[in-house]
């Protein structure tokens, strides 16, 4: 595992220290993987959205297309 410094002012140092006592992370940074691991889920989810809204209209969902879908996770034939 490589090492980082980082600095930060007084007062977000104080957060930092905060967050580690009060949501049971082991270290600062633990807390600071945990942010970074979350802002990396954030970035996917965003580029997933725009990826999405930028595709091609799809067939309009209904009733039909759920049951279609729950029978083939189960395994069998829509009614």
């Amino acid at each position: 595992m490589s090492t980082m410094n980082i600095s930060l002012p007084d007062p977000m140092k104080a957060f930092v220290d905060e967050q580690v006592a009060e949501r049971g992370y082991g270290s600062s940074s633990e807390y600071v993987r945990d942010l970074i691991r979350k802002d990396k889920d954030r970035q996917k989810l965003r580029s997933l959205l725009l990826a999405g809204a930028e595709s091609s209209p799809a067939e309009p969902v209904d009733a039909a297309y759920f049951e279609t879908l729950r029978a083939r996770i189960a395994g069998r034939r829509p009614a």
